[in-house]
């Protein structure tokens, strides 16, 4: 019985030191650190390669992507109390493309803590989009430049999906083109994503930390509707169809790790 006490004592005592070592690990976290958030393409499980023919989706229908280009915005964390820390609003607007090999988004000066939860934006929010073309600032310039803009009255693209396609019964190729955008007061297919993260994301002075995101393109045409595209091959500003493409991409987003690394 003496024993049985004396090995539940040190059990205890184990306890007690590795949650004493937990919460020093969290207080140890100050001043401020950087987040960076990768966006890793593919389409149906495997790597995105543009000109490059992908195996048929659930519609029956192969894609070769030619461009996959699409605005996130808008980002902010959630730490392991509840507080959501929202990135400046005027520096939130990044452009992810395949063709350009475009897929890192550097989040700098993020206050020192544990993070849970990762939140941004598909597209252009309202608010952003009612200052006008003079309160877009640089990043009017780049949407143009990426071909994610019509003009400033149409707006800019969301997303801008382009390539051919087959079908089981049509070997002929035939372009497509997805283009997501603004339409109107009324439907702005802005798309808001939240995503859990597997592993606590830890930030410090000391500390800087990545979200490696996988990305399934295929999901844009099937993840919630499915969208033939053999039964309107350009989609662009449907008052129908380009609300369901904006959900589909909303899905198209899926945390695959976290890696946590010292030093800036």
């Amino acid at each position: 019985m003496k024993n049985y006490k004396l090995t539940l004592a040190a059990i205890c005592s184990l306890v007690v030191i590795s949650c004493d070592k937990n919460d020093d690990n969290t207080s140890d976290l100050s001043g401020t650190g950087e987040v960076s958030i990768t966006y890793d393409n593919g389409f149906n499980g495997n790597d995105l390669v543009l000109e490059t023919k992908n195996a048929a989706n659930v519609n029956g229908e192969s894609l070769t992507v030619t461009r996959l280009n699409y605005i996130v915005s808008n980002f902010s964390l959630i730490d392991v109390e509840g507080n959501e820390y929202v990135f400046p609003k005027d520096e939130s607007y990044f452009i992810i493309s395949q063709e350009i090999d475009q897929d890192d988004v550097v989040l700098p000066e993020i206050p020192a803590g544990e993070y849970t939860t990762l939140k941004f934006g598909l597209g252009i929010d309202e608010e952003k989009y009612q200052q006008g073309a003079d309160g877009q600032g640089d990043f009017i310039t780049e949407a143009e430049n990426n071909n994610m803009m019509w003009t400033w009255a149409a707006g800019y693209k969301y997303l801008n999906f382009e390539g051919t396609f087959t079908t089981e019964t049509e070997s002929e190729e035939v372009p497509y083109k997805i283009h997501l955008g603004r339409m109107g007061d009324d439907l702005s297919n802005y798309q808001e994503v939240s995503l859990q993260l597997p592993t606590n994301v830890q930030v410090s002075d000391e500390m800087d930390s990545n979200i490696h995101l996988k990305i399934d393109a295929s999901k844009i045409l099937t993840a919630i509707t499915n969208i033939k595209l053999s039964e309107g091959e350009t989609i662009m500003f449907d008052p129908i169809k380009s609300p369901q493409i904006g959900e589909n991409a909303s899905q198209m987003f899926v945390v695959d790790h976290i890696h946590n690394g010292n030093g800036h």
